[in-house]
């Protein structure tokens, strides 16, 4: 069986992981300057939260493309990155951080898996 699938959800989780190790602890500044920019530019809180997971899933999609060697799996990896993002954070408010891990990891394994481990 390819486990593809599986390696594209392990290194879509690390890649969550150093996404805000990277943001929250060694840009915070310029993290929290780039939120007020942003908000300033577009005046609503809901296009600023937007525009933030955007920006993340262009990191995703950078980080998977470069450690796969392919845009199609960075696309896929960000764009369902960015679905659960937005729906869990509409849907389920306060997750916390473990719960938060799980939940993305079995839907990206299940999405990766239809796609690659069939």
């Amino acid at each position: 069986m390819n486990f593809l699938w599986f390696y594209i959800a392990v290194a879509l989780a690390f890649s969550d992981i150093i996404h805000s190790h990277i943001m929250w602890r060694i840009f915070n500044n310029f993290y929290i300057l780039l939120a007020g920019l942003i908000h300033n530019t577009v005046h609503s809180p809901l296009q600023t939260w937007i525009i933030h997971e955007l920006i993340e899933a262009i990191f995703h999609f950078c980080v998977i493309s470069l450690l796969f060697f392919s845009f199609k799996i960075g696309m896929a990896a960000a764009f369902i990155h960015f679905v659960i993002d937005v729906s869990h954070t509409i849907l389920i408010r306060d997750l916390p951080p473990i719960p938060h891990r799980a939940l993305h990891f079995v839907i990206e394994s299940a999405f990766f898996m239809l796609i690659y481990g069939l």
